[in-house]
């Protein structure tokens, strides 16, 4: 627990205890913040952590204050007299005298707080009274096992339990849950009992003090084992004697003479039988199952989306609105996370709905805040015919949410964030506004914030992860694969004097080096590097030995001169004191998003040259200045500093620190993750300078993923492209062009073209185009079939072009993106007709959307429809609906399009023309216009283009 948070709440105590008059006293923010002289923003995180910790309670009104919960005991001599008592007191005479506590039978006390927990008549009714028996079981209750998967709410249902046994005071109401995640020590079973029972003075070196463990802690109260099942087996054996005896002792004591009373609450994930001991589990009279979200009724899950939307409408004290298909994609975009997973997508939409209507009284939410990756719940939805019947019955078109709303008495949360996400976000963009960046840049700016933040979060919390599966994040699986089986070459030859993160660089490098033979950007130019490794030849051998095998195993052609910077990695892996010449210093606004960033890479690479420095937004320029020049200092082996930013603003530093610390420092801004692994990595090997590393940093773009075949083969270096198709190359594939391009414009992104192509000339033009340019993604009516990723026109006219262009282009920076396939439409007719009806806005001069929509829309249900396509092929709608729109316009200005005779005789040839042609003249009555034949041409292409997919 934070020093600060206690000093504040002691201060409260003490001044509490010192008022003679009984009445308690009321605090704010500001008041505590000049008293303590703290910004305002860390007291306020301060007390709301005590409030979600129950030691506060926070006040409803204008200005906000926070007062002590039940400073006092009251005893009444008098009915309308209170004698105070302070805390203290009554803590002791609780310990002194347990049974005088309890005044009222507990038959007749009976609270249940489990009354506001969702489902309790329902999914987890079974659940709830199995928690009371546990509880409410004479004399001391029974020892209990909450199992179900991740994110189902197992700390939250503990909590609920803790809470329970506290109001109808099985447990006093002084105490606290002591909570205690047994995966952190599960390799190391002395640390392990260290923690639960405590050590004695002497008991191994360091222990200079005696120190007392969790078991006593939570004497008389109740302790909570998260993930039990990561228990080893002597830690187990430690658990269940003290179960059968409640006796213990202090590591370095001898015999058990020490005696505590415990309820143990234990959780995990796995299967009992199977994860944990017999002995064990026969010590656990009770296992709780929680159920996972998917099984719960939709009725608990609208009123899941509820509960969480309500307590960030009292978060940010306005009303909060969403449209059913909001609330239906919140609840269909849960696929594996469960609960903690709807939370996280709750916290996501809030926010970012917040943002883009921050300055309105009601924050109302539609499918235009809802990211694509959670979007795509209305899809998960649709396939589930029933669930979508039920959803219709029970949703209104709009759910409206007040901040009074949260009736929710458990306080405390897993999944709940330890700072105000709102604040961050309106005190970021009034920082960059007044830095003179434009809205649209600020929007890019705080929406990469806001999920830099939950994921940084969400992956601590609820939601863990193993290193080898974060180093997938950035890392094609086949590289892991190859690296575990270079490492056993390695052991072979050279045996085990590796260090623990051989996997992590060695996978990083390998993989920087592969996507520099896709780009074809491979140079070498340190030539002290093979003068360095001459004198190291077992290692040179080795490091030429991996070169061919990857070369084999990727059938791709690697330069010799791979071989010496193999063996300086091989090097400095053997030898830990060779590293660290170059330090890294990560420097980014926000309260945890530079220390995020360089935990993952401590966490894989197991480097220590690294230093993060967090600027929350509330932080003046000279602290942050200074802060920065201490990193640097801390950092600097002599060999120079890379500082790594994430505004152009910050890297003005690295002139001043130069001049000021003669530290030479080189600057790279917009870091990311993938960016800071690679400066780590880099500047761990020796050899490499400042300056290269530098010049490297300044092009990286990402490790990458290799494609669907093995086979990689080296390539010229091409222009990027992005191809834009639709049915004449005219119409619909210009305008996307028009909008691409100004996107690139506005990214600053200069080396890419957009090329528009007919699918009249596609199987034609495609192969000199994939000759000509490297291309990076295409778009538009049909599906080319290449290696990139396709966007259909139905997604492009929906998405969020700027989180497109980071897909392609930034990927580490749009990790929701890269889970969506692009191909997909949502199943959502009215959605995607306005969705049509709008781009049509955007791309037509003389045409009224709203007057051709419609027609054009009924035309192309006719065509699905008749031609048998699928009944939901809204992407053939869409499509078709654009190029009509596009040749109304055309017909109307006398600029239509041109065909040969022969494609002329083969369009009136075609089977289904007469067909078509009866539609199509019908709908140009509806506008008063004819339609030639060369137009109906590139329809009919599109038709028969369909049909052959």
């Amino acid at each position: 627990m934070s020093k600060r948070i206690e000093s504040i709440y002691q201060w409260m105590r003490d001044a509490q205890s010192e008022r003679i008059d009984g009445v308690s006293l009321n605090w704010t923010t500001k008041e505590l913040a000049e008293k303590f002289q703290i910004q305002r923003s860390n007291v306020s995180k301060d007390l709301n952590e005590l409030v979600r910790q129950g030691r506060l309670q926070k006040s409803d009104g204008r200005p906000v204050t926070y007062r002590l919960i039940d400073p006092y005991v009251s005893s009444s001599s008098h009915p309308n007299r209170q004698q105070t008592r302070p805390v203290e007191k009554y803590v002791k005479s609780y310990k002194e005298e347990p049974s005088k506590t309890r005044t009222t039978p507990l038959t007749n006390v009976q609270q249940d707080v489990f009354a506001s927990v969702i489902g309790i008549n329902g999914s987890m009714k079974n659940a709830g009274e199995q928690a009371k028996a546990a509880i409410l079981y004479p004399p001391k209750g029974l020892n209990c096992l909450i199992t179900g998967p991740t994110g189902s709410g197992k700390t939250f249902f503990a909590h609920a339990m803790f809470q329970f046994a506290r109001q109808n005071e099985v447990i006093g109401e002084h105490k606290e849950l002591i909570v205690f995640n047994c995966a952190d020590y599960a390799h190391n079973p002395e640390l392990l009992m260290s923690h639960l029972f405590g050590y004695a003075k002497g008991a191994f070196t360091g222990a200079d003090q005696e120190k007392p463990g969790i078991i006593e802690e939570a004497d008389q109260s109740m302790l909570f084992l998260d993930e039990i099942h990561r228990l080893p087996p002597e830690g187990q054996e430690m658990i269940f004697y003290f179960m059968d005896h409640g006796k213990y002792s202090r590591l370095g004591e001898s015999g058990k003479n020490r005696q505590a009373n415990v309820r143990i609450i234990g959780a995990t994930t796995e299967n009992p039988t199977s994860a944990l001991l017999a002995t064990f589990l026969r010590r656990i009279p009770i296992t709780i199952q929680l159920p996972s979200f998917e099984q719960r009724p939709d009725s608990e899950k609208i009123d899941l989306v509820q509960v969480m939307v309500a307590q960030e409408a009292k978060r940010i004290e306005r009303t909060i609105s969403l449209t059913e298909d909001v609330v239906k994609a919140l609840i269909g975009g849960v696929t594996f996370g469960n609960i903690g997973q709807l939370k996280s997508n709750v916290q996501l939409v809030c926010a970012r709905g917040f943002l883009n209507h921050m300055y309105h009284e009601q924050i109302e939410i539609t499918l235009d805040d809802v990211p694509e990756g959670i979007r795509a719940g209305l899809l998960q939805i649709a396939n589930a015919r029933q669930s979508q019947v039920a959803l219709a019955k029970l949703l209104t078109p709009k759910m409206v949410v007040q901040p009074g709303d949260s009736q929710n008495s458990i306080q405390t949360d897993s999944y709940e964030l330890p700072y105000n996400l709102y604040d961050i976000i309106g005190d970021k963009a009034a920082l960059l506004k007044a830095e003179g960046v434009d809205q649209e840049a600020i929007h890019h700016f705080i929406s990469t914030d806001i999920n830099v933040h939950l994921k940084s979060f969400y992956k601590n919390h609820g939601f863990s992860f193993q290193s080898e599966n974060k180093l997938s994040e950035f890392v094609d699986s086949r590289i892991i694969d190859v690296t575990n089986k270079i490492y056993k070459m390695v052991v072979e030859k050279l045996g085990e004097v590796f260090q623990q993160n051989f996997l992590y660089a060695m996978s990083l490098h390998i993989s920087s080096f592969m996507k520099k033979i896709q780009l074809g950007d491979l140079r070498y130019s340190n030539d002290n590097i093979r003068e360095m490794v001459s004198n190291y030849p077992e290692e040179l051998a080795m490091a030429k030995e991996i070169r061919l095998y990857i070369a084999d195993y990727f059938h791709v052609d690697i330069p010799q001169a791979e071989e010496d910077y193999l063996a300086v990695l091989l090097i400095s892996l053997k030898n830990a004191s060779v590293r660290g010449q170059i330090g890294v210093v990560v420097a980014a606004h926000g309260d945890s998003t530079a220390s995020s960033m360089v935990e993952v890479v401590k966490k894989l690479l197991e480097v220590d040259q690294i230093a993060a420095v967090d600027m929350p937004l509330d932080m003046s320029p000279k602290v942050a200045y200074e802060k920065v020049v201490d990193a640097v200092k801390q950092v600097n082996k002599r060999s120079g500093v890379l500082l790594l930013v994430d505004m152009g603003s910050l890297a003005t530093f690295q002139e001043r620190i130069q001049r000021e610390t003669g530290i030479t420092i080189r600057s790279i801004d917009m870091v990311t993750t993938p960016s800071v692994l690679e400066a780590a990595r880099k500047a761990a090997v020796p050899g490499n300078d400042l300056e290269s590393i530098y010049e490297t940093l300044k092009g990286f773009r990402g490790y990458g993923q290799l494609g669907e075949k093995t086979v990689i083969r080296q390539k010229k270096h091409k222009k990027k492209a992005i191809l834009a198709i639709c049915a004449s190359g005219e119409g619909t594939a210009k305008q996307v062009k028009e909008i691409i391009e100004e996107a690139l414009k506005q990214h600053y992104i200069h080396d890419v073209v957009v090329v528009t192509l007919s699918i009249v000339n596609l199987n034609n033009a495609l192969p000199n185009l994939l000759e000509t340019y490297e291309i990076v993604a295409s778009t538009g009516v049909v599906n080319p079939k290449i290696e990139a990723p396709f966007i259909s026109l139905e997604h492009f006219i929906n998405a969020d072009i700027d989180e497109l262009i980071d897909y392609l282009f930034f990927e580490q920076d749009a990790e929701d993106l890269t889970q969506q396939d692009f191909s997909q439409e949502t199943t959502n007719e009215s959605i995607r007709k306005q969705a049509c009806k709008q781009f049509i806005s955007d791309t037509v001069t003389f045409l009224n959307p709203d007057k051709v929509i419609d027609a054009l829309w009924l035309l192309s249900s006719e065509i699905v429809h008749h031609f048998s396509l699928p009944d939901s092929d809204y992407s053939f709608q869409t499509n078709f609906s654009t190029h009509c729109s596009s040749m109304l316009e055309r017909i109307i200005i006398g600029q239509t399009l041109n065909i040969s005779d022969d494609e002329r005789v083969e369009t009136q040839n075609w089977v289904s023309y007469s067909w078509l042609h009866e539609k199509l003249q019908q709908l140009g009555e509806v506008f008063h216009l004819t339609i030639p034949v060369n137009e109906e041409y590139f329809l009919a292409e599109m038709i028969q283009y369909r049909l052959k997919e």
